[in-house]
């Protein structure tokens, strides 16, 4: 596993972490005993970076952290979270002080720490990002040792080029994988010449880079990939990174054919693709076992993808993808 400085945190972190928002149920049910293996699995192939959110089944997410965490004293990886989608709606009314040490203190009891080690807005609306007085508040909660280090969260291009020019901010996390390839542009870029860090989720489209979905797959009642696919509960480019699940499938099945070419198994070409993009800090995939923690963290080892891998997926992006969904984020 390589290991890379997560921005201005100053910490290095595996090049694979663990995203955990499947440890809150939005996936389907979950079992305490299969969020301790997926941990278990994934800190012993070299992953010590973990994503969550103080949301993720109303703090369950977190709480399953801590739990492991207090058993397993000896792993030193670093542990992001997020806040602001607790408000009624995750805008600038509610990023307050108060609602702001009341989302850290809810999250360092979840955790069972002292000092939260990154905090995240998580995915907030434009006047957010815009307030100096938002970044003055998270700003005084370092200072008071509540937090170590802030990020954000952003849905768009903009609003982490917005985030990007704040001299505090130590990372941005924004969705960037075969299928999401826009950050490439300008974001990635831009972090790289401040110092940011970036942190890359949803690399594997909702399990569509897996290779392993048909069209007649389905998904449980409380799956995202089953009741967001229009973005009624939240941002659709979060489902299936934007796509229309049909045609994800389709490239999808283009993209197993370029990664079995490369000697890859299409889940580690799509991790291998993001991590080795250049400003990439950290990539994020979600585990539902033991397995695919293990296969995700051992693509953090790929030897570098070749030049006509690369340009193949490029030309699959630009053909089936971008179309629908280049300029909407």
């Amino acid at each position: 596993m390589q290991h890379r400085v997560l921005g201005r945190t100053g910490r290095e972190v595996s090049t694979i972490g663990l995203g955990t928002w499947q440890f809150g149920g939005d996936f389907g049910r979950v079992e305490e005993a299969d969020v301790n293996a997926v941990m278990d699995a994934a800190a012993e192939h070299g992953v010590t970076m973990f994503d969550t959110a103080d949301v993720y089944g109303d703090g369950l997410s977190e709480q399953f952290i801590g739990k492991w965490l207090a058993k397993n004293p000896e792993w030193t990886g670093l542990v992001a979270t997020k806040m602001i989608r607790r408000a009624e709606e995750p805008s600038l009314e509610y990023a307050t002080a108060e609602n702001f040490q009341a989302w850290v203190d809810r999250s360092r009891k979840n955790l069972g720490v002292d000092t939260l080690d990154l905090v995240q807005l998580h995915c907030p609306s434009d006047d957010v990002f815009a307030s100096d007085a938002v970044f003055d508040r998270l700003d005084a909660l370092v200072e008071s040792g509540a937090i170590a280090h802030y990020g954000v969260s952003v849905e768009t291009v903009d609003q982490a080029l917005s985030a990007i020019a704040r001299p505090n901010v130590a990372t941005v996390q924004i969705i960037l994988n075969a299928f999401r390839q826009k950050p490439l542009e300008a974001v990635l870029p831009a972090a790289q010449q401040a110092g940011v860090g970036i942190i890359a989720r949803v690399p594997l489209a909702s399990g569509l880079l897996s290779g392993r979905y048909t069209k007649d797959t389905t998904f449980e009642e409380s799956d995202h990939r089953n009741y967001n696919r229009g973005g009624e509960a939240f941002d659709v480019g979060e489902t299936f990174s934007g796509v229309d699940f049909n045609t994800g499938v389709d490239a999808a099945a283009e993209f197993t054919e370029l990664a079995q070419k490369e000697g890859l198994k299409p889940t580690a070409a799509a991790l291998a693709w993001v991590s080795q993009c250049s400003g990439v800090s950290t990539v994020i995939p979600g585990a539902r076992n033991a397995e695919q923690a293990q296969s995700n963290a051992e693509a953090g080892g790929v030897e570098p993808l070749s030049d006509s891998f690369l340009t193949a997926v490029k030309d699959l992006y630009w053909d089936r993808i971008a179309p629908a969904v280049h300029e909407r984020w």
